[in-house]
């Protein structure tokens, strides 16, 4: 039986990092082992709300979901993010937050950072080379007669309409919510965010993701980024 497999390279914190703990528990999923975990049980609706990201896993998106090229095997795939992950760069750093962003609650920064999203565009343009054509059903289901006319440039350019200036850093919490809902599970999950005390949170890992046919994506590879230490001395921070 032949199975399909998508990848994508997110960024997840650390397996027992509180922002994992805090979002994985919420999602009710576990990307690094594969199993499910205890639903809340204080919030109506929970598993309707969370459905739709609980089967990414809690990440933020720097590379969307691709299915590789012809002849890209997973071992390349590893390799380029063995080698992605060696070159020195500027280590974004955010102080995370709860708020709404286009109709649905997820962890954002709290400011822009020119860094990220330079992490971000470098994602999209060096893993592309082993990412397959898009298919007629994927641009389909872009809904590219409601995309911006960039949006609509880089669906067919990247893949994925969200990339580039388009992009905005976000760890995914629920699905669409209506507006009523949003406001007061807003407040809710920003309490207990705000219990977290996370005054800031390096983007200094990517996160090699697999989605077997229609599973939950896992993780399946972890690599650190190297910092740039000479840039770091040139603005007056310490080595390593």
């Amino acid at each position: 039986m032949q199975h399909h497999s998508r990848f994508a390279i997110y960024y997840v914190p650390p397996r027992h990092a509180p922002l994992y703990q805090f979002g994985a528990a919420w999602l009710g999923y576990d990307g690094y082992s594969g199993e499910p975990l205890p639903p809340v049980g204080d919030v109506a609706d929970w598993r309707a709300i969370t459905e739709e990201p609980r089967g990414y896993g809690f990440h933020a998106t720097l590379k969307p979901p691709f299915a590789l090229a012809e002849g890209a095997t997973v071992d390349r795939l590893i390799d380029t993010c063995r080698v992605f992950a060696a070159k020195p760069r500027a280590i974004p750093l955010i102080t995370p937050k709860v708020d709404a962003i286009g109709g649905f609650l997820a962890v954002v920064p709290s400011a822009p950072s020119a860094e990220l999203q330079q992490l971000a565009a470098d994602c999209v343009r060096d893993f592309d080379g082993l990412r397959a054509p898009l298919t007629e059903a994927d641009r389909a289901r872009r809904r590219p007669e409601a995309l911006s006319a960039p949006q609509r440039d880089y669906l067919e350019r990247w893949g994925y309409p969200y990339v580039m200036d388009q992009f905005r850093f976000h760890m995914t919490l629920t699905g669409r919510l209506p507006e009523l809902q949003r406001a007061a599970l807003l407040a809710q999950l920003q309490q207990r965010f705000a219990e977290l005390a996370l005054d800031h949170c390096a983007i200094d890992r990517i996160v090699l993701c697999q989605q077997q046919d229609h599973a939950p994506f896992r993780v399946i590879g972890e690599f650190q980024l190297e910092r740039d230490d000479l840039r770091l001395r040139r603005l007056g921070f310490p080595n390593r």
